[in-house]
């Protein structure tokens, strides 16, 4: 079987996980790794088996290499962009982690970029190739819930408070150069957790029949900022295209949790983990109440390491449903651009 050679710039956490779950892939291999810190690049290069040759400090270096055929970036989010930019200047396929770009104007150069070139770009949303989000779309495509109205979705944790030995709220010293709450770095829950429920919103609402998702209409938005002057919490209520509505939420302080509901006219639908799958349990309540239970049998990076790859070697340059392709990521920037500013 043809096998995908992967690279990998930037290795923190994130990268880890996503490195440990080529393990088992027929159509795909992790070759190469690059990374400024000297310590993460040994951890990688002797726990994966990345050959010396492979290993780099410097990420251009890494995409100078002939045998890499595809680039997942998982640099922060403050880097995403130039570094996109570089991968389409070398010609390789490019996997980047969310949120892709900290603005639309970057996502559209990105695109236009792009234009006659025959690269795959996705934007990394791992939740999508968990099997509960093929179930719901299943689901809803069966008409289980009825005409679809609208959704709720939230995606929020507390980390700017902890509880003291008493059992009373205190806050965290906030770390100013964390990316989470470093404006610069592109750090606030709206881009760093927002982004989650604002493209799921989007792949539901692909789903109503003859829908114009480029059709956003801003209906309300409330947003809290923190004391770096990023935002820590944010509610936002849009409409697609006169036929579909949509709640969403993000906070850095309130664990808001992770749920999802899908409205329709002879019922709802919900996700009680939208974003892990962990318990993977999707509920319908309506004309006929029932739960399921679905098992992930594999990583949720493992399913879109391999979705990826067979595209590759299909030789196509849009990831299929329900991966997110550039249009969705465009979508996606311009509500999370009408939320933040």
């Amino acid at each position: 079987m043809q096998k995908i050679n992967w690279g990998i710039i930037g290795l923190g956490n994130i990268a880890s996980a996503f490195a440990a779950s080529f393990k088992g892939i027929e159509n795909a291999k992790l070759v190469a790794v690059a990374s400024k810190n000297i310590n993460r690049l040994k951890i990688f290069k002797e726990k994966f088996g990345i050959e010396g040759d492979l290993s780099f400090q410097n990420y251009e270096s890494l995409l100078d290499s002939k045998i890499v055929d595809i680039v997942y970036i998982a640099l922060p989010n403050s880097l995403h962009y130039e570094w996109v930019l570089k991968c389409i200047e070398k010609r390789k396929g490019i996997l980047v982690e969310k949120p892709a770009v900290l603005n639309s104007d970057e996502i559209e150069d990105i695109n236009n970029k792009l234009l006659g070139k025959n690269l795959l770009f996705s934007e990394a949303f791992s939740y999508r190739y968990h099997p509960q989000i093929k179930k719901v779309s299943e689901l809803i495509k069966e008409d289980q819930i009825g005409k679809l109205i609208s959704i709720e979705s939230s995606y929020g944790k507390n980390i700017i408070t902890k509880k003291n030995l008493f059992g009373f709220k205190k806050k965290k010293k906030i770390d100013k150069e964390s990316r989470l709450f470093n404006k610069d770095l592109g750090g606030g829950c709206i881009l760093d957790l927002g982004c989650y429920p604002a493209s799921l919103s989007l792949l539901v609402a692909s789903l109503v029949p003859n829908i114009d998702l480029s059709k956003i209409k801003l209906i309300s938005k409330r947003n809290e900022l923190g004391p770096t002057n990023v935002d820590i919490e944010g509610n936002i209520e849009l409409k697609f295209d006169n036929k579909f509505k949509c709640k969403l939420s993000a906070s850095f302080k309130n664990d808001i949790g992770k749920k999802t509901t899908v409205y329709g006219e002879k019922g709802k639908l919900i996700i009680e983990d939208s974003w892990f799958g962990l318990p993977a349990k999707v509920y319908i309540e309506g004309e006929k109440n029932y739960n399921i239970n679905i098992d992930l049998d594999r990583s949720v990076y493992t399913s879109q390491i391999k979705e990826v790859s067979n595209t590759l070697i299909q030789n196509k340059k849009e990831i299929s449903f329900p991966g997110m392709t550039i249009n969705e990521t465009l979508l996606n920037m311009k509500i999370l651009d009408m939320w933040k500013y």
